[in-house]
């Protein structure tokens, strides 16, 4: 089995769970043909504009919107396998073994095992709490059975919602348990090394492509920019950009974890930028009142500098360019 490790940016990582050597079962279980009956319905939904008011496909539209807005954390526990009596089993006996892969360039070793205990211990909580919330709220969507045509959407929706907390709560616990028996090997990748850089090398996904790959060189030199620009990791600015998600779903063979990056990226981009916006007003109404004690410097450095963001992608197409030049 193999965990990714792919820091979104110098303080938010991404963790998606690749089973290895699984074999297919020719069985499935009551709740993954319902599981399978839902996507299929859902994919015809999206296609469908022959429904009354056309309904179908503008329940999709708004459905998609909501999904993307479910934490890229918890679509990355929910990509752990379930912590089954057989698999706990293989685990105490020392049967599996567990790679974390990870930039090693731009996350220190060291940070690996904290990451992963944290990504597994602080979110169980929550995940519990919103499961039994989901499940109480169900018997008050009943009313809207009444609405003829439309099925019972709210109903629906919760019962997806907990679905997904349930996953989500026994993906933490798998890691947890892994952790637990400490099974998480990290293991720094150089093909990893060379995504990331070239993210912040090049703009765009079709420059990347027709760029070289970057050098060992190059990518330790952006490694040392971004350690400087972001104060040693202490400012918070993005490590990957949308169209890295694609590039390394196929690095790896694994296109499914394109839209996982790619939903990750998006949610911390938005993060970021809602925090800097917060301070920047702060900062203007401090200027502005000048009642605060708080030096302006100050409030200048819990912001996530954009400038630092800006100047990591200058300083990588400066090293870029000059490979170009010799």
């Amino acid at each position: 089995m193999r965990l990714f490790l792919l820091p979104i940016s110098t303080r938010r990582s991404l963790i998606y769970c690749e089973k290895l050597h699984e074999k297919v079962s020719t069985e499935h279980t009551y709740l993954d043909k319902l599981t399978n009956k839902a996507s299929e319905t859902w994919a015809a939904w999206e296609k469908d504009s022959a429904a009354i008011g056309n309904w179908k496909k503008k329940v999709t539209i708004y459905g998609n919107l909501a999904l993307k807005r479910i934490p890229y954390e918890e679509w990355g526990l929910k990509s752990m396998p379930a912590l089954t009596a057989k698999r706990r089993k293989s685990i105490e006996e020392g049967n599996e073994k567990v790679q974390v892969l990870f930039p090693g360039l731009y996350m220190k070793e060291g940070r690996v095992p904290v990451i992963l205990k944290e990504l597994a211990m602080q979110r169980q909580a929550l995940h519990k709490k919103n499961l039994v919330w989901s499940v109480v709220a169900m018997p008050f969507t009943v009313p809207f059975m009444l609405i003829p045509v439309i099925p019972n959407l709210p109903f629906f929706y919760l019962v997806y919602r907990a679905y997904s907390h349930w996953r989500a709560l026994n993906g933490s616990k798998f890691l947890a348990f892994l952790l637990q028996h400490k099974l998480p090997t990290p293991a720094p990748s150089a093909e990893l090394d060379e995504v990331y850089a070239a993210g912040l090398m090049y703009a765009t996904r079709a420059e990347s492509r027709a760029a070289p790959i970057p050098t060992r060189e190059q990518a330790e030199e952006i490694s040392r920019v971004v350690d400087r620009q972001t104060n040693n990791e202490t400012e918070d600015v993005m490590m990957l950009q949308r169209w890295n998600g694609k590039l390394i779903a196929e690095r790896f063979k694994l296109p499914e974890m394109e839209v996982e990056i790619e939903r990750a990226v998006e949610q911390v981009e938005k993060a970021i930028k809602g925090k800097e916006e917060l301070m920047e007003e702060k900062m203007e109404l401090e200027q502005a009142t000048k009642t605060s004690g708080q030096p302006l410097r100050d409030l200048h450095d819990e912001v996530p500098s954009r400038k630092a963001d800006e100047a990591i992608h200058e300083k990588a197409e400066d090293v870029a360019h000059h490979k170009d030049k010799k």
